[in-house]
């Protein structure tokens, strides 16, 4: 089935993911979140991707629910939808957070409700000046949705995700920096290229220890020290057995830049 709202093009091991809903500032609408899950699948399986990165189309990064939606009377088929034990949303933030890819938000405007929590269940997020980011849903009467509850207190700490849950206020790409959301604000004609050289800089390395590393670190909360320990010596035991372990010391001995497979 043909993809309405979801682009993504591959190059040079990178998927970008763009929401495609301009006009309606990329907010969740039809089958939107369906083509969303099916991309990230998608991509997830692709060994030639390394690095995921998700942004939107226009002037927005996505402001959540379409309102149109709601106001015509579709609550009650997403509200169905919901009540689902693995319904869209739920399945597109754990490929996210499972996939052995690192996943960048590139965030170009406002990113409110679901689209700001959807950039939080990335790995790193990096902002234009321009990007504002929004825990609207209090405003609407909705419950946060996207793992807001999860990703938002994990990130700046429980005082400050509460204030900007209850409080439903919206702030801008500088104070997002300042409280932990980002990991990057850069000036508006700036952004595209500096996503892409981040991108970039990952995918060239060695994809296997990167893979290990993503799940080591989404455990920083659970392990203790004994345990980190027994992880690292295990993806050691794991990576010293791949030939791009090889290749990473070779290049470093001959001084070029080195040619991982992913083996």
């Amino acid at each position: 089935m043909k993809r309405e709202h979801v682009l993504v093009e591959t190059d040079n091991h990178v998927a970008t993911v763009t929401l495609n809903r301009p006009e309606r500032m990329n907010a969740f609408g039809g089958r939107m979140r369906q083509e969303i899950v099916d991309v990230l699948a998608e991509v997830a399986e692709d060994r030639d991707v390394r690095v995921v990165v998700i942004t939107g189309a226009g002037t927005a990064f996505c402001t959540g629910g379409d309102v149109n939606e709601f106001a015509s009377g579709e609550t009650q088929a997403l509200a169905k939808e919901v009540s689902s034990e693995r319904h869209a949303m739920c399945r597109a933030v754990f490929l996210i957070n499972t996939m052995e890819k690192p996943v960048i938000a590139a965030v170009n405007g406002v990113a409110a409700g679901g689209g700001c929590n959807l950039a939080l269940a990335c790995d790193i997020r990096i902002a234009s000046e321009r990007a504002r980011f929004g825990q609207v849903f209090t405003r609407r009467g909705v419950h946060p949705d996207w793992g807001g509850i999860y990703f938002l207190p994990r990130l700046v700490g429980y005082a400050k995700a509460a204030e900007l849950i209850f409080s439903g206020d919206v702030i801008d790409a500088a104070e997002a920096y300042r409280i932990g959301l980002l990991n990057r604000v850069v000036p508006h004609e700036e952004f595209q290229s500096a996503t892409r050289d981040t991108a970039l800089r990952i995918a060239k390395n060695a994809p296997i220890p990167i893979a290990f590393a993503k799940r080591g670190l989404q455990n920083f909360y659970r392990w203790d020290l004994s345990q980190a320990l027994d992880y690292e010596s295990y993806v050691l035991e794991v990576t010293m057995k791949s030939e791009d372990i090889i290749e990473g010391f070779a290049a470093f001995l001959e001084k070029r830049d080195p040619n991982f497979k992913g083996k």
